[in-house]
């Protein structure tokens, strides 16, 4: 199947409405939707992308597979299938419809030829690209103090402490495309691998649009805090001297696109509502191959390897999968079994390409759930947004008479329970194996840092009102079983995707 991406021409003076450029996904619950029907040609301007929901949310539209409409592949679309739950219901064949043409024409895509599907923020910035004028567009609209104090904080991008919430703010909200650029030329692999600056730009500001920064946690400040660690990594001495550039621009990647189009929910939420994502990718790592398959759509997307040879590209392509499906937190015993292995027979040689993209992989998820382990400042506000949005999670299940989550729910859960619990049963078991292979200045730091992390918990938790801690045997205990679940490698439906924090 032939993919044609036609960008249509939207005139630039006309004022883009602000519900239109405040929300991508692929999942929107609306009131005024049909349930099987065709969807209303008026929400069809205002969701696109993964998934996403709302507090008011009552009927899911419509979902775009970036995996298989970006992506030119050998497997077609699958036939749609209707859900369990109604208001799950999935028709992504009507977003081909022509956006505000209400005729039953409009509504036969799959007489056509398939076109890009964009939000029209989108396409603002895509047709302004494609018109070869990109100075027009102020991404960021900053005075010169803060372009000048963004700067400052880069020079000192590879410090532990850095904190992403004031470079975000520094940027314009920004952080992700302004890091990544930075880091990829500081390494000089803009030049190595002869990347074209305009599609080079393109492709991260893409990148950047496709995190919901609706979400709490997983967002594009998400996206650039794992790619500021994964630098913070691959500059220690063990990495340092052995990895190749090719590694290098494939662990930025990575940590770039982990999460990429994340829905803000985590796989068993997916898997009980019977959710397409979930049948297409057969159960197994169900976001993690979304993430994967988006960042591929993204690259070809843009033409960022385009000149490399066909067979190049698609081993970084394969590759790169490896690594973002290595953030599965369902396999993490799997992995932290394999690297204990390997460090109890002193066999890692990272003179081997294998071994060095096992210690890649071991990088990525270690950033990925790295926020245990920063100063108390960063480390507690990461923690009270993954917790919100754990709760926005079993808000949506209680509201549709779904069993609620572990860790979802607000009543008998708190942020100190599930954080000592994950800490306990998975981020301490990870870095101190990680500690035990790059035994630096920096793994000592981390571990320190979560251990006073946890201790601040534990004394927050004793502070907390009678009330309170009437529910908490019970928060506890549930939070020590889901945790434990993730350290033993137990089936991701007795553990919630969400809580590795990624």
């Amino acid at each position: 199947m032939e993919v044609c991406y036609q960008l249509p021409v939207l005139p630039l003076d006309r004022p883009v409405p602000k519900h239109v450029l405040s929300r991508r996904g692929a999942i929107s619950f609306s009131s005024s939707s049909s349930l099987f029907g065709a969807p209303d040609p008026r929400q069809l301007s205002q969701r696109r992308g993964a998934i996403s929901y709302d507090s008011s949310d009552q009927t899911a539209l419509y979902i775009r597979m970036l995996g298989d409409v970006r992506v030119r592949s050998q497997v077609g679309f699958e036939p749609e299938r209707r859900s369990s739950h109604p208001y799950l219901c999935i028709d992504f064949r009507t977003l081909h419809a022509r956006l505000g043409c209400g005729s039953p024409s409009a509504s036969s895509g799959t007489e056509r030829r398939v076109h890009r599907l964009l939000s029209f923020q989108r396409y603002l910035h895509s047709s302004r690209l494609l018109r070869g004028i990109t100075q027009q567009i102020p991404l960021p609209i900053l005075d010169e103090d803060y372009s000048g104090q963004a700067r400052c904080m880069l020079e000192k991008v590879g410090n532990w402490n850095f904190d992403i919430f004031l470079f975000d703010k520094l940027t314009n909200g920004n952080s992700l495309i302004t890091l990544t650029f930075h880091l990829l030329n500081q390494y000089g692999l803009v030049e190595l691998f002869q990347l074209d600056m305009v599609k080079l730009w393109r492709f991260l500001v893409l990148v950047q649009e496709d995190y919901h920064n609706d979400n709490p946690y997983h967002n594009s400040v998400h996206a650039a805090d794992v790619t500021q660690a994964m630098f913070c990594f691959l500059q220690e001495p063990m990495l340092a001297k052995s990895l190749t550039s090719y590694d290098i621009l494939l662990g930025l990647l990575a940590a770039a696109t982990h999460d990429l189009d994340h829905p803000g929910v985590n796989q068993p939420f997916l898997i009980k509502t019977d959710h397409y994502l979930a049948t297409l990718y057969r159960n197994t790592s169900v976001l993690e191959n979304h993430h994967w398959k988006s960042a591929v759509g993204l690259l070809r997307e843009t033409g960022l390897f385009s000149h490399l040879p066909t067979e190049d590209s698609l081993n970084m392509e394969r590759d790169l999968g490896s690594l973002i499906l290595a953030t599965d937190i369902s396999r993490q015993n799997d992995y932290l079994s394999r690297f204990r292995t390997h460090l109890d027979q002193d066999n890692l040689c990272l003179s081997s390409a294998s071994h060095r993209h096992f210690v890649l992989q071991m990088a990525l998820k270690c950033a990925d759930i790295c926020n245990p382990c920063r100063p108390w400042e960063l480390s507690k506000q990461w923690s009270e947004k993954v917790t919100e949005e754990f709760f926005q999670q079993g808000d949506i299940e209680k509201k549709h008479k779904l069993e609620v989550s572990p860790l979802c729910d607000r009543e008998t859960n708190t942020v100190g329970n599930i954080q000592i619990g994950f800490m306990t049963y998975v981020a301490e078991p990870l870095f101190a194996e990680w500690a035990r292979f790059s035994d630096t200045r920096l793994s000592q730091t981390m571990l320190g840092h979560m251990g006073l992390n946890k201790a601040s918990w534990g004394g927050l938790q004793q502070e907390q009102t009678p009330a309170s801690e009437e529910a908490e045997p019970s928060a506890a205990a549930a939070t020590d079983s889901a945790a434990a679940a993730a350290a033993t490698g137990s089936s991701s439906k007795e553990i919630p995707q969400g809580s590795r924090e990624s």
